[in-house]
């Protein structure tokens, strides 16, 4: 378009270097000199409407549908497995008619969840594309490309009150924000303002080292201070722990320095199980007590073979449902692949959490018999120690 009489402005449309146009934008270049935000009048005096044009229109439909489907199927997917495992149970049940009302609870319940987290995803995949693409609108698309994604997710995160003003969604809260802090981090390494800062964060194993201290404290928390613990996590812990409640109970009287109260307790759960011991109520070294009649050595062992199995269940539709979801066109064409990529991640991972929960184990007591005493301190380095797990996974 070139400059007329009237003061209309010349509007440059150029490809980019694969001959398209890159993103599904078109890239405009203002040849005459306006003031501030005036890529805005250059973009409406082409007609390119943020969604007038189809092509972006299609992407914010197709992110919301995306992000509806992804929800729902996640967290859909993950109440089936869930359900099914509860109808078995209940199967094996003596209480069917209470079994039976529990699981229709559950039923409507995962029905409702999954709606939500649908609508949750959604709502926040939308609503950020939309932003996204009436800022660029407004502002410039290159001009505001370093802070539009920004407010984009500040105006989109307040969707997460889709689930249920009355939810609260702690974890799933800090596991975003612990994403961010990644994202963040991967670009103040390579920031000359924030490089030096960031500089730690590239030594090698270093993310090791930082997995080793938070696994300390999981495991000190897990066994000192169950209280201080959510809910749900302390029910994962107890499952894959493998070790009874009257057990840890045990462990954290010797670690404490307080007398042994429950003796008779875990004495009754070991008789349950068939395996007959008397513990000693002067005990120093709970061995005896964690893996009852067996070695320590053959107790890592046979402890690994259980949680293994215990791990399986658990990371088989984490892996096998976003695989149909995210890739559902590709799993078409390559199903081999695709199902032998989520078997393989289901086993690295089943094999992580075994090996994290069996070596937690075999360093405490290790620790245990060569100091020849249980302290708080003892059982914080037995989960500091834990390093194996982190180099498999």
């Amino acid at each position: 378009m070139s400059p007329s009489g009237d003061g209309a402005t010349e509007v440059k449309i150029s490809p980019d270097k694969n001959g398209g146009f890159h993103g599904g934008y078109i890239k405009t270049h203002c040849l005459k000199s306006e003031p501030p935000f005036s890529s805005s009048s250059c973009l409406s005096g082409t007609g390119l409407n943020p969604f007038q044009d189809s092509e972006k229109l299609t992407r914010v439909v197709t992110a919301s549908a995306k992000g509806f489907s992804i929800g729902a199927g996640i967290k859909g997917g993950l109440a089936l497995f869930s359900i099914l495992a509860r109808l078995r149970r209940s199967r094996l049940s003596s209480t069917r008619k209470t079994e039976v009302f529990s699981n229709r609870k559950a039923i409507d319940l995962a029905i409702k969840e999954t709606l939500s987290y649908g609508i949750f995803l959604g709502t926040f995949a939308g609503t950020y594309v939309s932003v996204d693409e009436i800022i660029a609108y407004l502002g410039g698309h290159g001009r505001t490309a370093k802070w539009r994604s920004l407010l984009a997710g500040l105006i989109a995160g307040p969707s997460m009150l889709l689930t249920g003003p009355n939810t609260q969604h702690t974890s799933l809260a800090i596991y975003i924000l612990m994403r961010a802090a990644v994202l963040a981090s991967r670009c103040g390494i390579k920031s000359k303002r924030f490089g030096k800062i960031c500089k730690p964060l590239t030594w090698k194993h270093g993310d090791i080292f930082l997995m080793c201290l938070s696994s300390s404290q999981i495991l000190s928390a897990y066994i000192l201070k169950q209280d201080s613990l959510p809910p749900s996590y302390k029910s994962f812990l107890n499952k894959h722990g493998g070790k009874n409640l009257s057990i840890l109970e045990g462990v954290k009287d010797i670690a404490g320095g307080l007398p042994l109260k429950n003796l008779e307790a875990i004495e009754k759960f070991y008789s349950s199980t068939g395996v007959d011991i008397k513990l000693d109520p002067e005990m120093k070294i709970p061995c005896t007590m964690i893996h009852g009649n067996q070695s320590c050595s053959a107790h890592v062992v046979s402890f690994f073979l259980q949680a293994f199995k215990r791990a399986l269940p658990v990371y088989l539709p984490v892996y096998l449902i976003p695989a149909l979801i995210v890739h559902r066109q590709g799993f078409l064409k390559r199903p081999c692949d695709i199902f032998g990529k989520g078997l393989l991640g289901t086993a690295r991972s089943s094999l992580f959490l075994s090996v994290y929960c069996s070596s937690a184990w075999m360093w405490t007591c290790l620790l245990f018999r060569i100091f020849r005493w249980c302290n708080i301190p003892m059982v914080a380095i037995g989960g500091l120690q834990d390093f194996l797990k982190y180099l498999i996974n």
